[in-house]
């Protein structure tokens, strides 16, 4: 009733400030009302298609409100431009008394909204649901031994099996990944929204990733939403290993990799043993080790990171904020948004999402497949 309670308010302010202005017929005017309320509804629906009984009922009520949900951020935002647009106006038309084109701009804006927004969400559906395209990315080790130059990871992240992702979205993105043919694949967490008996069949294809030392995965913030021990049995069951603040050594081609994993940055909170720990990751690696690599979901886990001797860290989580104008959000909470970046003596890689959450929608923030290649540094 809470979130049907804010879903109604905000949707009240939009129908109020655009609903009057609307040119047209009254039936059109009657029409719009009617999608607002509807959409009103439905957006809540994206936060609780879980707990409907059947998952066709689920999937159905989660494109709803996932599509609702996209639409209407895009409305909302430009709705508020649209009032501050308004306001330069007024004041415009007070100090101009001869100028009498403000009620022309707001009929027109109020129609303009809403095709905007209409657009930005078919836009961002489309960019959404087509297989994320990769993005090749060279990072300079310092004394990166001979044997492990032009070293090749494929990173995939935040892919969101769920309500409106199964098994076909998944299937493809793993083509994608073996036509890379990596050297190794990481999985940078929440792979999943929902439980093992709900999305096991849809997170199958995972065990068709080829790579010459295997596919590594650490869990993100929504794996505990769903029940991380069950999914990382299920993941080890499928062939791919679990790294819970531990690490384990490559051996390629006579040089020494430290790949390491360290739980979700937030894990603590659901699980007191899942603590992050970048120290107890690294604990025990080879000190000779050529390069040393930490997959961590969140950004956030670089400065410990850093401090514990790691060279390149790779993270998810942000979605690049997926779509605007969330993106210029992000850096409220994590220090780094989406590609590669320096803290001291560790690079930092933050990938932009291989699927979405929520609303099939990415504006601004493209989806990637990541191949990054381990170079040594000038």
């Amino acid at each position: 009733m809470r979130l049907l309670l804010f879903s109604a308010l905000l949707h009240g302010y939009v129908a109020w400030r655009l609903l009057p202005a609307l040119p047209g017929p009254a039936w059109l005017t009657w029409l719009a009302a009617g999608l607002v309320a509807l959409s009103a509804a439905s957006m809540p629906l994206a936060l609780l298609a879980r707990r409907l009984r059947t998952r066709r009922l689920a999937d159905r009520a989660g494109w709803a409100g996932g599509l609702a949900m996209g639409f209407f951020s895009s409305l909302f935002v430009l709705t508020l431009l649209r009032d501050a647009v308004l306001l330069v106006a007024a004041i415009a038309a007070a100090a101009a008394p001869s100028w009498d084109g403000f009620g022309a701009l707001e009929a027109w804006s109020a129609s303009a909204v809403p095709a905007a927004a209409l657009l930005a969400t078919l836009w961002g559906y489309v960019n959404a649901r087509r297989t994320a395209a990769v993005v090749s990315v060279d990072v300079p080790i310092a004394g990166l031994p001979q044997a492990l130059h032009g070293f090749r990871i494929a990173q995939i992240s935040d892919i969101h099996v769920g309500p409106t992702i199964k098994r076909p979205y998944l299937q493809a993105i793993v083509q994608a990944v073996n036509r890379l043919e990596p050297d190794m694949v990481a999985v940078t967490g929440d792979l999943v929204d929902g439980s093992v008996p709900e999305l096991g069949a849809h997170v199958a294809p995972l065990a068709a990733l080829a790579s010459r030392h295997g596919t590594y995965f650490v869990t993100g913030n929504h794996e505990y939403y769903a029940g991380a021990e069950a999914w990382i049995a299920e993941l080890r069951r499928l062939g791919v290993q679990v790294l819970l603040n531990e690490h384990v050594v490559l051996r390629h081609g006579g040089a020494a990799l430290v790949v390491a994993g360290v739980t979700d940055y937030g894990a603590h909170h659901y699980d007191p043993a899942h603590r992050s720990d970048p120290q107890a990751a690294i604990a025990g690696a080879p000190r000779d080790a050529g390069a040393r690599v930490l997959l961590a979901h969140q950004p956030r886990s670089a400065e410990a990171a850093e401090r514990a001797g790691f060279q390149l860290q790779l993270s998810g989580h942000t979605h690049g904020g997926q779509f605007l104008p969330w993106k210029w959000f992000v850096p409220l909470q994590q220090p780094f948004t989406a590609g590669l970046h320096r803290l001291r003596r560790l690079w930092v890689y933050t990938s932009r999402g291989t699927g979405y959450w929520g609303p099939p929608k990415r504006l601004g923030a493209p989806s990637e497949i990541t191949a990054l290649r381990l170079v040594p540094a000038p």
